[in-house]
């Protein structure tokens, strides 16, 4: 039977929806269906946490695969089999990485004397400043000290937990650096299956539609890596040519510091650059340190005013406070690790969110991932027939 009172129900709902303000009704659409994003958000944050022993290690590999995959790819072009370009590519790779390392070490080895003895006139100076100019006496410097000296032996056991803990990450670092490196392996010799692989489990109505995003986001980070990998060139050897015309110790190592530290946009420059200066007026003084800064405010200048929107504006379209949001968060979710992966992240969804709100899309097969017109998405397609 039929009750009586339930057809009644949608007119009391249109009644009670009446009273309520539109704006009301509105607000709470939005609001019911935001805590659904953020709570999507905060899982997927969790996951990543959680699974951050392989997911930075999958991020590291894919920006690899990312800087390799252009001379894997022009190996190919010579009729050098795939799995031998692969192999060619990474062991060159990795001489290259562990020649440069050991000439930094052995850099530092030998101007670590001239900078201990550096550091020890440095002091000197600051202590006859401090008696001659600030009027301090020798007996109250001396109490700084062995209160620096007693307040490390009273937290010698934290110091040991701490070296303890650094002894671990070595551990979980080299166990991600291997994978890493297999990682990358498998990404450079059968990145192309892996990727129609994993398009079969993505709805055939969109399939190709997808399929090209991918593609161009890969496109997009290529390019991404490839200008930051010049940037990072120019930026180290503008400010190891200044390093070494002021005499500053230790001009290899903090060149090569300034290199790696220019992957991660913006903030990485102004460390290494701090560490420069740092480094400067400890051994070499304050007039030193002051051209330090001049040389690195230059660079800086070069970097952002005419580098970074020659190589990396046409390549991935990120406006600069994108770019300063998203290593912030980064380094909020993942401290370095996010840091330095928040930017080509960025660029990858850039691209590819670009290439969903496109009308029409090439075949997928005619998308080539290694050539940068492929990174801009929103290009007429006669610009893409033409290049």
């Amino acid at each position: 039977m039929t009750d009586g009172r339930k057809p009644q129900l949608p007119d009391e709902d249109s009644s009670i929806i009446a009273v309520v303000p539109k704006g009301l009704r509105i607000s709470a659409a939005f609001a019911w269906r935001f805590l659904v994003v953020i709570a999507a958000l905060y899982v997927i944050i969790w996951l990543i946490g959680r699974l951050s022993v392989v997911i930075v290690p999958l991020s590291i590999a894919l920006l690899l695969s990312a800087l390799l995959a252009p001379a894997v790819g022009h190996l190919v072009r010579l009729r050098v089999p795939r799995g031998l370009a692969t192999a060619l590519v990474l062991v060159g790779g990795l001489a290259v990485l562990g020649g440069l390392l050991a000439f930094v070490i052995i850099q530092f080895t030998d101007g670590l004397p001239q900078l201990t003895q550096q550091l020890h006139n440095s002091l000197t100076q600051i202590q006859s400043w401090l008696i001659n100019s600030v009027h301090l006496r020798q007996e109250q410097i001396q109490q700084a000290i062995d209160n620096a000296i007693g307040f490390l032996q009273n937290n010698q056991g934290v110091i040991t937990s701490n070296a303890l803990t650094t002894a671990s990450t070595v551990g979980e670092f080299l166990t991600g650096f291997l994978l890493t490196l297999f990682i990358t392996i498998f990404f450079l010799a059968g990145g192309e299956g892996i990727w129609s692989f994993l398009m079969h489990g993505v709805p055939r109505t969109v399939r190709r539609r997808v399929d090209v995003a991918g593609r161009r986001g890969f496109a997009s980070l290529v390019s991404y890596v490839r200008a930051t990998a010049a940037v990072a060139v120019v930026d180290a050897v503008g400010i190891g040519i200044g390093l070494w015309i002021v005499r500053v110790p230790l001009v290899i190592p903090l060149a090569t510091l300034v290199f790696l530290a220019a992957f991660v946009p913006i903030i990485g420059a102004v460390v290494a650059g701090a560490v420069a200066v740092l480094v400067a007026l400890v051994t070499n003084g304050f007039v030193t340190a002051l051209i330090v800064l001049g040389i690195v405010i230059a660079v800086m200048q070069l970097e952002s005013h005419i580098l970074q929107p020659l190589m990396l504006g046409r390549a991935v379209k990120l406006h600069p406070l994108a770019v300063v949001l998203s290593i912030a968060i980064g380094l909020v979710v993942g401290s370095i690790a996010g840091a330095l992966l928040a930017v080509p992240l960025l660029a990858v969804l850039n691209a590819g969110i670009r290439s969903l709100l496109r009308e029409t899309d090439p075949h997928p097969e005619d998308v080539d991932v290694l050539h940068d017109i492929e990174a801009v998405p929103d290009a007429a397609p006669q610009e893409v027939e033409a290049e």
